[in-house]
C-alpha cells in the first residue's frame, strides 16, 4: 500500500467541511510521513460586484479565512499531527485545488466535503467537489456523512 505525502483538505466553513477536515485527520494519521495542507479559497467571484460599494468585503473574508484555518490548525495539531499547513488563496476553487495548489504542494491526495446544492444550482455553476473529482490528477475522497 502506498503512503501520501502532501494532502490538500479544502474547507470553507460548511458542516460537509467540518467532515472531511475529521476524515483528513484520521488519513494523516495513517500516513506519518504526510504534510496536511489545509486551504480555504476566497471565492472572489462571489463579491466582486459588492466590493465596489463596500471595499471591507475582502478584508473580512481574509479575516475569517485565517481564523477558520488557524482553528483547524490547532485542532489538527491537538491530534497529534507535527506537518500542518496553511494555504489561502483568491479566485475560483474549482481552478485553484486542482490546476496550481495541487502542482505546488505535489498533492497526492484532495479531501473535500460534498456540497448540498440543488439541481438547479449544480446545472448554473457545479459544485466544487465535482469540478475537483473531474479534474484532479491525484486521488480524490469526497466526504459525505461525519462518519
Amino acid at each position: 500500500m502506498s503512503q501520501y505525502k502532501s494532502i490538500i483538505v479544502a474547507v470553507d466553513g460548511s458542516k460537509e467541511a467540518e467532515y472531511a477536515f475529521k476524515k483528513s485527520i484520521d488519513i494523516a494519521k495513517r500516513n506519518p510521513e504526510a504534510k496536511l495542507n489545509l486551504v480555504n479559497v476566497i471565492d472572489t467571484r462571489s463579491f466582486a460586484a459588492i466590493e465596489a460599494y463596500d471595499r471591507s468585503m475582502s478584508e473580512r473574508a481574509q479575516n475569517f479565512s485565517e481564523q477558520l484555518l488557524n482553528d483547524y490548525k490547532v485542532k489538527a495539531e491537538a491530534a497529534g499531527l507535527a506537518n500542518v499547513n496553511t494555504i489561502i488563496e483568491y479566485g475560483s476553487p474549482k481552478t485553484i485545488i486542482t490546476k496550481e495548489l495541487s502542482n505546488i504542494v505535489e498533492a497526492d491526495l484532495i479531501i473535500c466535503g460534498a456540497t448540498g446544492l440543488s439541481t438547479v444550482e449544480r446545472f448554473l455553476i457545479g459544485s466544487v467537489s465535482e469540478a475537483i473529482v473531474r479534474s484532479s490528477k491525484c486521488d480524490v475522497l469526497v466526504v459525505r456523512t461525519p462518519d
